[in-house]
């Protein structure tokens, strides 16, 4: 009895000598870390611009040690932001810091309006519902005109048109309304042949071992003959697939989708895809997606999946502001991405320049010119380039629009 009682003494000497040493060298390890050398310097303008990429490090000066985890601070929300991370110091310690920026927007609204606008005698449409007056952060941006003119008196009135978005950025531009007498139908006819852009001749313009040529097309191309579009050198088509008729509205399938893109794969013409979209939200966006998925899964597209969205006419009415119209973008493409598909962003060179925010996904640029021997004059990257709408090639009757793939 007296041996087992020793035995268990010892036991709980044991324990208690282990569990000494364990809180001991935690103990240490406390105060270590709350004692450890902290020399963080940071700079002294401690703003970061709306959706402006920016790591941890970019606001340190200095800093005793090395940065564990330097990533991307979120920017696509504005206000104080706390910005936690972790850093070795010089000792070795492993120490936590935490610093507060706030992320601001300074940019000032967009307003698609040059130095004149017309209207016609009697549209009673508002201006501000007319021109386009979008914002990069603020969807409802307060957009005006200023000045006075009578839409049922053609004359020419000079007026104002002032965008503020809710940071207090503003833009104002001055410019003349054209009030004008409604357009008579014309009854002249032309006899001048039309001038358009030969598929041959782009070829011999542009075809080399880092390009491909090809087309984009829909139901207004009609009937077409491939094995004839194989023999000019079409090497791949962009193939509309459908859309919705508005924003929430039916989907529709292109009636000659199920017929171009047999006819495509038959003869052995790389297909991409591309869906007119009317989506003014990322869920929306989503279910596009995935419409577009269902349509084209049993079919052969080995080129990208394109998202295209025109509706600027009507911008004002989505209340977007262009990050929601971009975040919306890559919604879709994103989604398409995870279905195993590569996404694309189409849009003309202007919108490129002026509204979309940068994405990730290639882009399909639509930039027309008079001369295509030379390349668009649009700076950013693009993989895909419409550069007319006018073409002509054998197996089409009327016009198409020609594309280039770039391969490098």
């Amino acid at each position: 009895m007296k041996k087992k009682k020793i035995i268990l003494i010892m036991i709980g000497l044991i324990i208690l000598i282990g569990l000494s040493l364990f809180l001991g060298k935690r103990l240490i390890q406390y105060l270590r870390i709350k004692y450890a050398k902290i020399e963080v310097t940071l700079t002294q303008d401690l703003t970061l611009p709306f959706t402006e990429s920016k790591k941890v490090s970019d606001f340190i000066l200095s800093i005793n040690g090395e940065i564990l985890d330097d990533y991307v601070i979120d920017s696509t929300s504005l206000g104080e932001k706390d910005v936690a991370f972790t850093f070795k110091n010089d000792d070795g310690i492993v120490v936590s810091y935490r610093y507060q920026i706030k992320v601001v927007d300074n940019v000032p609204p967009v307003v698609w309006l040059n130095s004149s606008y017309s209207i016609q005698k009697g549209d009673t449409v508002p201006l501000t519902d007319k021109i386009l007056c979008g914002d990069n952060e603020d969807s409802h941006p307060t957009c005006s005109v200023i000045g006075s003119y009578d839409v049922h008196t053609v004359g020419s009135y000079p007026l104002e048109f002032v965008a503020t978005d809710r940071s207090g950025n503003t833009t104002k531009q001055n410019f003349t309304l054209y009030v004008k007498e409604p357009k008579k139908p014309s009854t002249s006819s032309s006899n001048t042949p039309r001038k358009r852009t030969l598929f041959s001749d782009v070829v011999a313009t542009h075809k080399n071992e880092w390009t491909k040529i090809g087309l984009d097309v829909s139901k207004w191309q009609g009937e077409i003959d491939f094995e004839a579009l194989k023999n000019a050198g079409v090497e791949f088509i962009f193939i509309r697939v459908g859309g919705t008729r508005g924003t929430g509205k039916e989907y529709f399938v292109d009636e000659y989708f199920k017929r171009n893109i047999e006819e495509a794969n038959r003869y052995g013409i790389e297909v991409g895809i591309y869906f007119y979209s009317y989506a003014n939200s990322n869920e929306l966006a989503k279910q596009e997606a995935l419409w577009v998925i269902e349509q084209i899964k049993d079919y052969k597209v080995s080129l990208p999946i394109a998202f295209d969205w025109e509706n600027w006419n009507s911008f004002n009415q989505y209340h977007l502001s262009f990050f929601g119209l971009t975040d919306m973008a890559t919604t879709f493409l994103n989604t398409v991405k995870e279905q195993g598909y590569d996404g694309l962003l189409y849009s003309s060179k202007n919108y490129l320049e002026k509204l979309w925010l940068p994405t990730e996904f290639d882009t399909w640029l639509a930039h027309y010119v008079n001369d295509f021997s030379k390349k668009s004059s649009y700076e950013g990257k693009y993989t895909f380039w419409q550069l007319c709408q006018d073409g002509k090639v054998n197996g089409i009757m009327g016009d198409v629009d020609i594309d280039i793939m770039y391969l490098n």
